[in-house]
């Protein structure tokens, strides 16, 4: 009588995987993997565009924090005479640069009045304001002892513009003036505009003088 073979045991019927599924595996990995990289990629730049937007933002209320402070501490005392009309000069204004006297806390020198010069200068494509501070008395500025050296406010601009506004001769707010030429008197506004290296716009930084009221009657557009 011939008996039929015995089947094989199922574990030694299956010797191992095929290559197709090694491949296939290998496949899934890699794409695994792939999409951990992208998804850790993606992550680690969106931080740093936070970051950098954060500090940003951060600069961006700092500097037109402190010249919101200055020129709402504008005071019209004035820091020298024009020589040509012998006018006292209160407010000189350009659009790369604005002196005017406001009060100095006791945390950034020795208090009282004192010039503020603030100054925007370019180097190639690069653009800082810098700000020199001198010491007023009597009308007049004073050398001090010992000289303050210009002081960085802000780097790495693009560019950056101050403007003035004042009353026309109806009363209303006139256009914006590149020049403040009624150096005898205080503007009513000032705007700041920075543009960072990158060419993203700051929000303008528009300033209210207090204290400048009285100085605005009587100016007309032919006068600034």
């Amino acid at each position: 009588m011939i008996r039929a073979p015995r089947s094989l045991p199922r574990r030694q019927a299956v010797a191992g995987f095929t290559l197709i599924e090694i491949l296939l595996a290998t496949v899934l990995l890699a794409a695994g993997l792939a999409l951990a990289f992208a998804t850790l990629s993606a992550a680690t730049q969106t931080a740093t565009r936070g970051e950098a937007m954060a500090q940003r933002s951060e600069r961006q209320r700092a500097v037109e924090g402190f010249m919101r402070k200055r020129l709402t501490a504008t005071r019209p005392v004035p820091f020298g005479f024009d020589q040509a009309s012998a006018l006292p000069q209160r407010f000189i204004g350009d659009p790369d640069r604005m002196r005017f006297v406001a009060d100095l806390p006791d945390y950034l020198g020795r208090g009282g009045p004192y010039l503020h010069d603030f100054a925007i200068e370019s180097d190639g494509d690069r653009t800082r304001i810098m700000l020199s501070l001198s010491m007023v008395l009597a009308g007049q500025t004073v050398e001090e002892e010992q000289e303050r050296p210009p002081e960085l406010l802000v780097e790495g601009l693009k560019s950056a513009r101050f403007r003035y506004r004042a009353l026309d001769e109806t009363g209303k707010l006139g256009e914006w003036q590149e020049r403040w030429q009624a150096v005898e008197q205080l503007p009513l506004m000032v705007e700041v505009t920075f543009t960072d290296a990158d060419g993203h716009d700051w929000p303008p930084l528009v300033v209210s003088l207090p204290l400048a009221a009285s100085a605005a009657r009587g100016i007309v557009p032919g006068q600034i």
